[in-house]
C-alpha cells in the first residue's frame, strides 16, 4: 500500500498549488494528533518498555514489551548522538514515569516514576564467553605480540577448566549412559509423588466437604501445628476450670456458704436451748438437785456454743 500514498489524496476544487502542499493548504500536520505538541518540541510516539519495571504510583509490575503513547523530546547530546527522554502514563494508575536513552552504555535509564527490576548480571561471573571490546579487537589486529600473549592466556584458562569439564562429562555419562534404567527410576519417583499428591488431595476434599468451605487448602506448616496445640491446651484449661481468678471466686463463695450454714445451725440450737430453759420452772420441787444439775449443763452447753461461734467468726 506504500505506492498509493501519493495517488489516493483528495484535492478539493478550491485547492491552490501556490499555497504549498495539501497539509499546508488544509492547515494540518502530516502526523495529525501526534504533532499537537510539536511547537513545544514534543512528539507523540509509540514507546515499548525495554525491561521490567515496578511502578512507584501503584506498585504494580510492568513487563518488558508493554507499549505506551509516550511524549518524546530531545534533552541533549552525547557527542554527535542526540539524547531523548520519553514520558508516559501508567496504564494501571495516574502515575507518570520518564525514561531517557543512554548511548554511552547502550541502555535506557529511568529518570522518575518507576524503578527497574534487576535482572542484570556480569557474564564474567557466570563464566560466559564475553565478546572482546572494540579496543581489544583493534589491538589484536594490529599488535602481533599482544595477540600471542592473549592466546597464551586463553590456553591457561582453558587448561584450568579441564578438571571441572571432565567431572561434568563423567557425571553425565554415569547418569544417562543406561537411559532405560534412568527412565524407569524417574517414572517410579513420579508415580510415588503422584500417589502422595492424590492421597493428600482426597483428604483435603473430605475436610472441605465436612466443613462446607470453598477454599484452596495450603500445605501444613510447623508453626500452624504449634499454634493449634496451644489453642487446644487453652481450651482444655478453660474447660477444667484451672483459671486462677475463677478458683479464687469459687473458694470465697464456698467459704461464705459454710459460714452462713454454721450461723443458721447455731441460731437454731440457741433457740432450742432457750425454749428448754423457759420450761424449767414448771418442774416439780421434789427434785431440786436434778434441776440444778440440768441448769449447770445448759449453761455449759451455751458457753460451748458461744465459743464455737467465736471460732467460726475468726
Amino acid at each position: 500500500m506504500g505506492e498509493r500514498k501519493g495517488t489516493n489524496l483528495y484535492y478539493p476544487p478550491d485547492y491552490d498549488p501556490r499555497v504549498g502542499g495539501l497539509n499546508k493548504f488544509l492547515g494540518t500536520h502530516a502526523l495529525r494528533e501526534r504533532a499537537r505538541k510539536l511547537h513545544m518540541g514534543i512528539l507523540i510516539v509509540r514507546f515499548e518498555m525495554p525491561y521490567n519495571i515496578w511502578c512507584d504510583g501503584c506498585g504494580n509490575h510492568v513487563g518488558m514489551g508493554v507499549r505506551y503513547n509516550a511524549e518524546k523530546k530531545k534533552i541533549g547530546m552525547y557527542y554527535s548522538t542526540p539524547l531523548y527522554q520519553f514520558r508516559m502514563k501508567c496504564h494501571l494508575c495516574d502515575n507518570h514515569f520518564e525514561i531517557k536513552t543512554d548511548p554511552a552504555n547502550l541502555d535506557y535509564v529511568i529518570v522518575s516514576g518507576a524503578k527497574r527490576q534487576e535482572n542484570r548480571w556480569d557474564p564474567k561471573e557466570n563464566e560466559q564467553v564475553v565478546p572482546e571490546t572494540k579496543e581489544v579487537s583493534c589491538r589484536l589486529y594490529d599488535d602481533a605480540m599482544y595477540k600471542l600473549e592473549h592466546g597464551i592466556e586463553d590456553k591457561k584458562i582453558a587448561k584450568s577448566k579441564d578438571s571441572s569439564l571432565e567431572n561434568a562429562i563423567a557425571l553425565n555419562n554415569a547418569t544417562w549412559k543406561d537411559d532405560y534404567s534412568s527412565n524407569c527410576a524417574l517414572r517410579s519417583a513420579f508415580r510415588t509423588r503422584k500417589n502422595e499428591l492424590q492421597k493428600k488431595q482426597s483428604l483435603d476434599q473430605v475436610l472441605l466437604k465436612k466443613s462446607g468451605l470453598n477454599i484452596d487448602l495450603v500445605n501444613e506448616h510447623e508453626d500452624d501445628i504449634r499454634l493449634a496445640k496451644l489453642l487446644m491446651h487453652k481450651r482444655d484449661t478453660k474447660k477444667n476450670g484451672h483459671n486462677p481468678l475463677k478458683r479464687l471466686i469459687t473458694i470465697v463463695r464456698s467459704r461464705d456458704k459454710l459460714k452462713h450454714s454454721s450461723h443458721s445451725v447455731l441460731s437454731n440450737n440457741t433457740k432450742n436451748q432457750t425454749d428448754q430453759t423457759h420450761k424449767l420452772p414448771k418442774l416439780t420441787q421434789q427434785e431440786p438437785s436434778s434441776s440444778k444439775t440440768t441448769t449447770n449443763t445448759l449453761s455449759i452447753s451455751l458457753v460451748t456454743y458461744d465459743s464455737s461461734d467465736t471460732d467460726n467468726d475468726s
